[in-house]
């Protein structure tokens, strides 16, 4: 935790069925993505739907110390942008506190830039390492001093040309994909990205939205080639963001567990990339209806039924997994309430970088009565339907490690278990989903925040 920041416990107890519509926040990935393009983009951008959480503000800040102009105007954000090539450099280091999502994001994108700029906060973002960012930088002739071990800070200084390259992901992270692409821009010549497992396309479709000259295609073994000409000159645009599914996910979790719930989930994103978790929760029997299906923006979006549902255990297929790394915690504790066991398990390189996580979240899982088994990256969870010795009858609370999702997840576990369930703090969760507790308990859930 941050100096001066001060905890905030929540408890959570069975609830009595959920009912109502909301409307998940705007897409995470998607504001990030939005803001740094319109701030490179010549004209104006103006952005619905953003996500007003610390960590896309941060990404407007360094958006702001690198020379764009970030406002907001009403329920919307307006962005005038310089012109791809055109950033300044910044005149203290980039500060991404404890929330590093766009953090390699604006690395990629300003690293390759003939000066030198600083990366600092207390954490290494989360997502993909900062050392895979650093290695692909390098390959185009940046400069990178890391002294965090790993972590922040790291100091980036680009070269007087920047030399395209042909990069193949090794590791399935989208995050570090983008950092990729947004390097390539500035680039001369053509960047080209392998990736050997699909992972979310956001960066490709907005960047053709922006008007960069980019082409995709498939290659052998389910392959994606992403092809990105560098030095073109991007358009401001209108961008209207569709709900984040990640964040859709707690409540959507929360209406499948607890008896009786119907509720609707409103413009969220089903961009087939992102739709791992539904995938899986339908083939574990979850009741959810998609409604209303649409186009906006370029994506697939639409509005989400989901009743309460009896839930069987399954194997989560491998090739899945990269598309809902996010999506695990609540996940894990669907299927505690589940017939029969789940086990989820990705592939390797997921496995070795999200250890830390998966043994958080077992830990948490057992504190509260569920068995399970976290080993090598594998997750195996055995159900209790009906929650049964669920929750925690001495009020012990979850290690959340400043980790919102891991926070949100066992809140929602709460609402279905025998016992009540407790998290050590919730003041992150306003990192990723502000609004969260107020949303969960208008739909009638039984949460309250410790003072």
């Amino acid at each position: 935790m941050s100096a001066g920041s001060i905890a905030k416990s929540a408890l959570a107890r069975r609830s009595t069925a959920l009912a109502g519509a909301v409307r998940s926040p705007g897409d995470r990935s998607i504001s990030h993505h939005a803001l740094i393009l319109g701030g490179l983009a010549a004209g104006r951008t103006r952005i619905n739907g953003l996500l007003e959480s610390n960590d896309v503000f941060d990404t407007a800040r360094a958006m702001q110390a690198l020379g764009a102009t970030v406002r907001p105007d009403g329920d919307a954000w307006i962005i005038d942008g310089l012109g791809n090539g055109a950033l300044l450099a910044p005149e203290k280091p980039l500060d991404f506190g404890n929330r590093g999502a766009g953090c390699l994001l604006v690395m990629g994108l300003i690293g390759t830039y003939d000066f030198a700029t600083t990366f600092v906060g207390e954490i290494s973002p989360s997502g993909c390492s900062v050392e895979w960012v650093l290695d692909a930088l390098r390959q185009m002739g940046v400069q990178a001093i890391a002294t965090g071990g790993g972590h922040l800070p790291v100091t980036l200084h680009g070269p007087k040309t920047t030399s395209p390259m042909t990069y193949r992901l090794e590791t399935a992270s989208a995050d570090l994909k983008s950092a990729v692409l947004f390097a390539g821009l500035n680039a001369p010549g053509i960047t080209t990205v392998i990736e050997p497992v699909p992972t979310a396309d956001h960066a490709e479709r907005l960047l053709q939205a922006f008007g960069a000259n980019l082409t995709v295609e498939d290659g052998a073994d389910r392959e994606r080639i992403i092809r990105l000409e560098g030095q073109g000159r991007l358009i401001g645009q209108d961008i209207d963001i569709p709900g984040d599914p990640s964040l859709a996910a707690f409540p959507l979790v929360a209406a499948l567990l607890v008896p009786g719930s119907d509720i609707t989930i409103l413009n969220v994103l089903i961009n087939p990339s992102r739709t791992g978790l539904i995938l899986t929760l339908q083939g574990m029997g979850a009741k959810i209806d998609v409604l209303n299906a649409r186009i906006q923006c370029g994506e697939d979006v639409a509005d989400l039924r989901v009743r309460f549902s009896g839930l069987k255990g399954v194997t989560v297929p491998a090739d899945r997994v990269p598309s809902m790394i996010d999506e695990l915690p609540i996940l894990a504790v669907a299927a505690a309430f589940a017939e029969g066991r789940t086990v989820m398990a990705g592939p390797e390189d997921l496995r070795i970088h999200d250890t830390d996580r998966l043994a958080q979240l077992a830990a948490g899982l057992k504190l509260n009565g569920v068995q399970c088994d976290a080993k090598q990256g594998t997750l195996v969870v055995c159900g209790r339907p009906g929650g049964k010795g669920l929750g925690n009858a001495v009020g012990a609370a979850v290690a959340t490690h400043r980790d919102p999702r891991l926070a949100m997840s066992f809140l929602v576990m709460g609402l279905a278990s025998e016992h009540p369930v407790a998290v050590d703090d919730t003041t992150m969760i306003a990192t990723s989903f502000p609004g969260f507790i107020k949303l969960m308990v208008g739909l009638g859930a039984a949460i309250a925040q410790g003072s």
